[in-house]
């Protein structure tokens, strides 16, 4: 770590009331930890979980779905851009700029997020359509109200890069801790006799719903936003300025290029999967052992991300894991016959190397917003933030038009006792080739065009230091 962005770190900005605030440590890195534990709650669960849902209960369309994701994703991507800036116009207040938000909006996030899976009996088809757009989409637009402030506010926490990794890192792990919940314990809930059941589904949502309520306060009451620029040296920014210095920002555009496409591949895997144990291995509770082993990967890398970023950097321990996650899904196409353990035991493997691709991002995140402040003098967490978000909303909608319709595509009928031979090779297909293809992609685009290394990264860090004493 460079002196100057020690010394960054160390001279926390007093709060309003002038009071120092304490220094950065373990009850932050938890305190964003559970921040990320209870957004995923909900984002799991749906990317799991909610297109069976709507297919299975409400009776909907594959295509339909996929076509309802598409939409939404594309509207929440704008929500994004607007929440964005307008987060950056508002002034910081004694509890920080964005920890109030993040508080505020989660409780009717929560309620509209246990909405969603509610059925209402003997209603039309058309009903259940109109419900499902309705919900999903407010769902989606609340989302972005905690999400926005929530992501931004890790570039104000502290602005070591090293502890930024770490709070990556943790926030990384409290999504896997959610995931550990969902993806385990889910499908013991949703499902009965391998068929998802409404009720079952609602009681879900209720209970995970508690549980992300509780983890939004925790983050509000943990996490302390340290870094805050003086009003007196606030450059006044307008739209024009932003998008110029945006244009500019190499690593922004390959970061939201990189993360776009990871997010297709990682919402279609999601998707996929349950599909695949659902009706190619005829069982679906065996997405517990997914579940469980998607979150012991991340567990595994955890503790390895800090000493291999110290010592390699962020965008090469990345890369190397985007590389073997690609390698085992082109062994696991080759392998059509494999039992569900054998194909389990392997994607264990894929799953540790998209882990730690998946432990890092969020560092490459408070990186890119440092680069934006050091190329146009303006400090806009939550608008480049918005912008990063947006690039993976448009993943998510891209995910979930290609994710319905390849389902639909491949021949998927609801309602049916067995699924035609042809259907289930082409989920294996979904489920295995792809993600190789893709994942190699995002590989190539990481070592050959996203520009900060490690050594660049500790530079950015030391520059920006000297900018701001200099003010």
């Amino acid at each position: 770590m460079s002196q100057a962005a020690r010394k960054l770190t160390d001279t926390s900005a007093p709060n309003k009331g002038g009071k120092a605030s304490r220094p950065f440590g373990m009850k932050d890195k938890i305190g964003y930890l559970f921040g990320d534990f209870g957004n995923d709650f909900f984002f799991i669960l749906v990317a799991s979980f909610l297109m069976v849902y709507y297919t299975d209960v409400y009776g909907l369309n594959p295509a339909f779905v996929g076509t309802l994701f598409l939409v939404a994703r594309i509207w929440d991507a704008v929500a994004d851009i607007a929440w964005g800036r307008f987060i950056d116009t508002r002034k910081s207040g004694k509890n920080g700029k964005f920890r109030p938000w993040i508080f505020r909006m989660s409780f009717p996030l929560v309620i509209t997020g246990a909405l969603m899976f509610l059925h209402i009996p003997g209603m039309s088809h058309g009903f259940y359509e109109a419900y499902a757009f309705v919900t999903y989409i407010l769902w989606g637009t609340l989302y972005s109200t905690v999400n926005i402030p929530y992501g931004s506010m890790a570039s104000v926490i502290t602005s070591d890069p090293v502890e930024r990794t770490s709070l990556s890192s943790f926030r990384t792990l409290g999504a896997n801790m959610a995931g550990l919940i969902i993806n385990v314990v889910g499908p013991m809930i949703l499902f009965v006799n391998n068929k998802a059941d409404a009720d079952r589904f609602f009681f879900g949502a209720i209970l995970f719903g508690i549980l992300s309520l509780a983890c939004y306060i925790a983050c509000y009451k943990m996490s302390v936003e340290r870094i805050v620029m003086p009003e007196s040296t606030k450059d006044k920014s307008n739209i024009g300025q932003t998008m110029k210095g945006l244009l500019k920002n190499k690593p922004l555009i390959w970061i939201l290029i990189a993360s776009l496409t990871f997010m297709v591949c990682f919402m279609l895997i999601g998707a996929v999967n349950v599909y695949l144990f659902k009706d190619y291995f005829g069982n679906a509770k065996a997405l517990s052992i997914v579940g469980l082993l998607q979150s012991v990967a991340v567990f595994v890398g955890l503790p390895l991300i800090k000493p291999l970023v110290g010592k390699f950097g962020k965008k090469e321990v990345a890369a190397g894991g985007l590389l073997l996650a690609a390698v085992v899904y082109g062994v696991l196409y080759f392998l059509p016959s494999a039992s569900e353990t054998l194909f389990i035991g392997i994607l264990a493997i894929a799953m540790f190397g998209y882990g730690l691709f998946n432990l890092v991002i969020w560092a490459f995140v408070t990186d890119v917003i440092d680069y934006h402040e050091y190329l146009t003098g303006l400090r806009e967490d939550a608008t480049v933030y918005s912008i990063y978000s947006m690039a993976r909303k448009i993943g998510q909608a891209i995910a979930g038009g290609v994710g319905g319709f390849a389902i639909a595509a491949v021949g998927y009928q609801s309602g049916v006792q067995h699924q035609a031979q042809s259907t289930l090779e082409g989920i294996h297909t979904l489920a295995t080739l792809v993600p190789a293809v893709v994942l190699l992609v995002i590989f190539l685009m990481l070592v050959f065009l996203y520009p900060l290394n490690k050594k660049r990264t500790l530079q950015l860090a030391t520059d920006l230091a000297e900018k701001r004493r200099a003010k």
